[in-house]
This record gives structure tokens, C-alpha cells and sequence, in this order.
């Protein structure tokens, strides 16, 4: 077994990737963007991998922004920890400080590109692989009790306050260039914290529906411009009282990979056509149970900071382990590869070890605090 390598290197500051649903690396996997509060407030720094030069990249001096999943943070003020969305094949970044979302160039210049509108608040984004287009998922603001500063997540159901009060979230879509919002799509009764252009199709846009009572049946949708279509349905076999979580374009666009767990049954892992057809779902073996998320690489290659478990592994109920998995979707089995232990704490999202893979599906990236303060790692995939 391998120790994995530590790649940001500054100990008395947490340190961390951005949210997995973004790629953390440029194009070549030589320039490194990650968050860190170095400064006592959380900023953006990148770092060159190969000669470890790190440059500051954003001037925050005002706290953290009051998002999903950030509740205790300031109302519409301050850095968005959501927020940050890298394009890689450009190096450009794109964040939301207060209401305004700006773009920083792969030379560091920056710009503040428009502003979201009063009365909402915002969760993760994230940016077109043409580079074109930005999604801001907003929803309104009495979901997480308005402008009231929380000590922590809302004690209320915010899901049933949704619906019972009749609430809306928003896909809206920038332009890059002009900051121009090109779409605004309504979507009532829907609070949404997650929202992923289709790697080949930027007119697909996969979001959910976060935390919602019948999790099995209403998680994962389809936005294709026109229609919005549900990806895992009661009618499909599976039920409204399975969990599922965590949903990620496959590379090519082909497909849906998500996760999650039957009602009274194992854990599994699911694969479902980008039009809602032909959903495979594999049953995880006994005692892989663990909370955790699945990222993915090239085609049929994942790694999972979750599930698997040995004896000595640290007794909090989430993933020890960053794994390596060969998939095979057809004939229903996975070949588990375990790679290191991560032994973060999860005591805190920022905590969540997230994995990514680089562009070559070389190494997996990942966040732990073992050593007290949060850094990034990594570790060779095969």
C-alpha cells in the first residue's frame, strides 16, 4: 500500500479542492486551483505542480457567503464556497463573491461579469466544457430563512418548505463572455443545490432535487432545453423510499453515474442513458456501506472516497478509503481496487475527502484532515 502524496504543502492553513463536480486541474494537470483561508478569510490560490509557485487569485476579506450547503455563513456577502466553477482547456475560474459572479483568466486578471438577483440564494455551479456558458442555480431566498444569519442547517424540513410554500429554484445560465443571463428556467416546487452541463451538449443540464422525502424517485432530472425529464422513476422498478445521491456526467456524455441505497436492501452504484433509458444498478457487496461519493475517469474508471472498509478503518460512518474501481456495467460487477486510506474526519463538508481524476486518469485528488489542518492529496491510480 502507497502513502499518498501531499500536494499543497502550507500546514497552518485548511487547504482544499473545489467541489468535485468540478475538475480542480487544468488541462495539462500542471496548474492546481484549490481554496484556502491562509489569509483568515477563504480564498482562491492556484499552484504550479511542477515548481510549486502558488499565486493568490481572489482578495476576500469579508467572511463566507450563506449557500447550500454553507448555512451559517453571512447573507449575500462574502466568498462562496460553492461556488468556484474551472474551466480547464482556457484556465479560466469563475466565483461568486456577495451577489456578484466574476471570472478570473488563466493571467489572474479578474472581472465581475453580473450580479444574481435580490431574493436568492445560491449553491454549487458550474461552467459549459466550450466554455461559453455559466450555470448559477438559484432558489428563493425563504428556503434558507432569507436574510436571518443560522447557526448551522435550517432545524426546519427545507424540502416540505418548499413545497408546502410553493417555492422555486432557478437554472440560470450566463453568458461568459458578457455576463448576459441567456436562460432562466423556472422549476417550482424544487430546491437545487447541484447543476452539471453535459460534457458534448451544453443544452443538457443535470440537476436535482436536494434532499427531497421520496429521494428514490425525485433526486435526478434532465434539463434538454425544452423539457425537463426525470432520471430514476417509480415506474422504472425502483422506489420513492431508495436513497440516491451524488449524480456525474460519465466523460462522453453518454450517461448518468449516481449512487445510493435500496430500501431494506445493499448499497449500489447506478448508470442511466443521458434520455432516461436503460438504467443499470449494481448491488454493492455486503459491509460496503459507507457514506461516501463516486467521481469519475475515463470510461468504466471510478474512484469512490466511500463504501469499502478493513478492519482499523475509523468508526464515523463515512469512507476511510480512496478506492479504485473497474466497472463493468454489462455483467454487473466491480473489481475494487483500495488505494490509501484517506483518514479525514468528515466532521464538516469541507472535510469530505471529494476525489477527482486528472485528465489522464493518472492520479486521484483528493482533501483530508489527518494532519489536524485540511490539505490536498494524491495518489497513483494504478
Amino acid at each position: 500500500m502507497v502513502n499518498p502524496e501531499r500536494v499543497t504543502q502550507n500546514h497552518e492553513a485548511n487547504e482544499q479542492l473545489l467541489y468535485f463536480t468540478s475538475t480542480s486541474l487544468n488541462h495539462d494537470d500542471t496548474r492546481l486551483v484549490f481554496m484556502s483561508d491562509r489569509t483568515g478569510h477563504v480564498n482562491l490560490f492556484d499552484r504550479n505542480l511542477d515548481t510549486g509557485e502558488e499565486r493568490q487569485l481572489t482578495h476576500n476579506s469579508e467572511g463566507f457567503l450563506k449557500s447550500y450547503v454553507y448555512f451559517d455563513g453571512n447573507p449575500y456577502s462574502g466568498f462562496a464556497k460553492a461556488s468556484p466553477s474551472f474551466h480547464a482547456p482556457s484556465g479560466t475560474l469563475y466565483y461568486i463573491q456577495g451577489r456578484d459572479i466574476r471570472r478570473i483568466d488563466a493571467d489572474g486578471s479578474e472581472r465581475t461579469l453580473t450580479q444574481y438577483p435580490e431574493g436568492q440564494m445560491t449553491a454549487f455551479t458550474h461552467v459549459s466544457s466550450d466554455g461559453k456558458r455559466l450555470c448559477v442555480p438559484t432558489t428563493d431566498e425563504r428556503a434558507l430563512d432569507g436574510n436571518n444569519k443560522l447557526n448551522g442547517k435550517p432545524e426546519y424540513n427545507i424540502d416540505e418548505r418548499v413545497q408546502q410554500e410553493g417555492l422555486s429554484s432557478f437554472l440560470r445560465v450566463y453568458d461568459t463572455d458578457t455576463g448576459e443571463e441567456i436562460l432562466c428556467e423556472e422549476v417550482n416546487k424544487a430546491w437545487i443545490t447541484h447543476v452539471q452541463f453535459n460534457p458534448v451538449n451544453p443544452n443538457q443540464i443535470l440537476y436535482n432535487h436536494e434532499w427531497p422525502s421520496d429521494c428514490g424517485i425525485r433526486r435526478m432530472w434532465l434539463f434538454d432545453g425544452t423539457k425537463h425529464i426525470r432520471m430514476r422513476t417509480a415506474e422504472a422498478g425502483r422506489s420513492a423510499d431508495d436513497w440516491t445521491c451524488h449524480e456525474m456526467w460519465e466523460r462522453d456524455g453518454s450517461a448518468i453515474i449516481y449512487h445510493g441505497g435500496f430500501k431494506n436492501g445493499p448499497a449500489y452504484i447506478g448508470r442511466v442513458q443521458a434520455d432516461g433509458s436503460h438504467i443499470q444498478e449494481i448491488g454493492l457487496e455486503t459491509g460496503c456501506n459507507r457514506y461516501g461519493h463516486f467521481t469519475v475517469g475515463k470510461t468504466n474508471i471510478l474512484v469512490t472516497d466511500g463504501y469499502y472498509e478493513e478492519e482499523g478503518d475509523l468508526q464515523n460512518g463515512s469512507g476511510d478509503w480512496i478506492s479504485h474501481l473497474d466497472v463493468n456495467w454489462d455483467d454487473g460487477k466491480i473489481a475494487w481496487t483500495p488505494l490509501c486510506r484517506n483518514n479525514s474526519s468528515w466532521t464538516s463538508q469541507d472535510a469530505h475527502p471529494h476525489p477527482i481524476i486528472d485528465h489522464q486518469s493518472k492520479y486521484a485528488y483528493f482533501i483530508s484532515d489527518k494532519d489536524g489542518k485540511r490539505a490536498v492529496y494524491r495518489i497513483h491510480l494504478t
